[in-house]
């Protein structure tokens, strides 16, 4: 009994950490597109030193988000695999 209380828990744990990944990307590559954005208007307009500040903090941002939840995605994407093979 207690065995299928951890497989359920350790699956409900997969599902949020998944959930929380695949966030955190969308989140993560629409600042980076965000910055594309500004960094195509400043381009077009004018490149000022607000532009310049915006562009790096928001890259320091995208960064800080993405990187986690790349690894996280693919640390859960890992674990699903080996549960895979383990259940062959």
């Amino acid at each position: 009994m207690k065995n299928s209380d951890d497989l359920n828990s350790l699956e409900i744990r997969r599902k949020q950490a998944s959930i929380i990944a695949n966030t955190g990307r969308k989140i993560g590559y629409s600042i980076f597109f965000l910055s594309l954005i500004i960094f195509a208007i400043g381009l077009t307009v004018e490149f000022t030193n607000l532009v310049a500040t915006t562009l790096v903090a928001l890259l320091i941002a995208g960064s800080v988000v993405l990187a986690p939840s790349i690894l996280l995605h693919y640390a859960v994407r890992g674990a699903e695999k080996d549960e895979r093979e383990q259940n062959r």
